[in-house]
């Protein structure tokens, strides 16, 4: 979703309602206007992620009301890293640009965000460093499986139920509610609950993805 945007077929294009709000039509045209690259806002969005991520992370070192509002910020920055995610392309429509780099910005800055914001999440107050290891490498695994099936000609399969917005919200949700929830509620380790969902369904998604491309390959006539 970056400056190769135009040269995807529809069915690479992961499936954004928000993409027809008018609020966010008007921002692409805006910073299209403003001669602000897709390519940029990609990096801008992989910056976000690592801010989300280094807020959460920090909240393990600090007091309750700094921390929540840490906690805060994080939820925060994921959700600027994904109106980035969606404006990068809406802005290479607006530029009718396709740089010849446009896929290696439409994939890593995408992997490191989610690896720094889930790590991240790991190291947050009463959450578990290993999960949140365990789990940028299981939303990675979705990614890879993703990549291979449009590699083999299966075309990319966003489905989940663990895709990158998916994961994003639960951590948005994770965020929003160590801001705001009671002591008593956040001492139940929401955090670990969370990258065990995440865990789960990044786990659930890889195997579905990797039966759908053998599915699409076999219909195809390939063994």
């Amino acid at each position: 979703m970056n400056a190769s945007w135009q040269s995807i077929p529809p069915s690479d294009r992961r499936p954004i309602a928000a993409r027809k709000i008018e609020i966010f039509r008007k921002l692409a045209a805006i910073l299209a206007r403003s001669g602000i690259s897709a390519n940029a806002i990609s990096i801008a969005g992989m910056l976000c992620g690592i801010c989300a991520g280094g807020a959460f992370a920090a909240t393990r070192f600090v007091s309750d009301l700094p921390a929540r509002l840490l906690f805060a910020a994080g939820a925060a920055f994921v959700q600027l890293r994904l109106l980035a995610n969606m404006l990068d392309g809406m802005v290479a429509i607006e530029t009718s640009t396709d740089s010849p780099l446009g896929e290696l910005y439409n994939e890593i800055p995408d992997r490191v965000s989610d690896s720094a914001v889930l790590v991240g999440v790991g190291y947050a107050a009463g959450a578990m460093p290993l999960l949140g290891w365990l789990a940028a490498i299981l939303a990675m695994l979705t990614a890879y499986i993703r990549a291979v099936g449009k590699s083999v000609g299966a075309g990319s399969d966003f489905s989940g139920p663990m895709a990158k917005p998916d994961r994003m919200f639960l951590v948005t949700f994770l965020g929003a509610f160590c801001a705001l929830a009671p002591a008593s509620w956040i001492n139940s380790r929401p955090a670990i609950w969370i990258l065990g969902l995440i865990c789960a369904g990044s786990l659930a998604t890889a195997i579905r993805r990797i039966a759908h491309i053998s599915a699409t390959l076999r219909s195809r006539g390939r063994p």
